[in-house]
């Protein structure tokens, strides 16, 4: 097993998020019957996360319609934010050793194809804050709808020592 990421020898993730200027949000309530985060065994899922700021979407619709690309990549990172805020309320980010997959939903309108750009954003969120422990696999998927019309969704899955 990897050292923690903000254990010896590791990346500070609370210093780094600090040096970006990003402080963790409270977690997000769940939207229906799950919860934010499970842990099993050395991993944590995390269930689908919206871009909601203080339990609002700051913007609705659909990529290559309502919502430009450049736009969707924000959002996608207040995903991977709300993401990391539910594995801090779970185990405690100086727990994580690794993100190992995130799964990213764009909704698109049609012809829409620049899934992966948008979901950069949170991927270049997760690298930016724990380095080479921050790279992951990853699916980038277009759908026609996510819940109360958000433009992005973002999963995680963490090893946590």
């Amino acid at each position: 097993m990897t050292t923690p990421i903000s254990g010896e020898g590791g990346v500070d993730a609370y210093a780094k998020l600090a040096e970006l200027g990003l402080t963790l949000p409270a977690v997000v309530p769940p939207l229906a019957s799950y919860v934010p985060a499970v842990q099993t065994g050395n991993y944590v899922y995390v269930s689908g996360q919206l871009p909601l700021v203080e339990g609002k979407l700051p913007q609705a619709g659909k990529l290559g319609a309502e919502v430009t690309a450049e736009q969707g990549t924000e959002l996608a990172r207040l995903c991977a934010l709300n993401g990391l805020a539910a594995i801090e309320a779970l185990v405690g980010l100086g727990r994580v050793v690794k993100i190992v997959k995130l799964t990213g939903f764009v909704a698109s309108a049609p012809g829409f194809t620049a899934q992966p750009a948008v979901i950069n954003g949170a991927s270049n969120l997760f690298g930016d804050v724990f380095g080479e422990q921050g790279r992951h696999a990853r699916s980038a998927v277009g759908v026609a709808e996510l819940p109360l019309n958000a433009p992005v969704e973002v999963e995680i899955i963490v090893e946590v020592a």
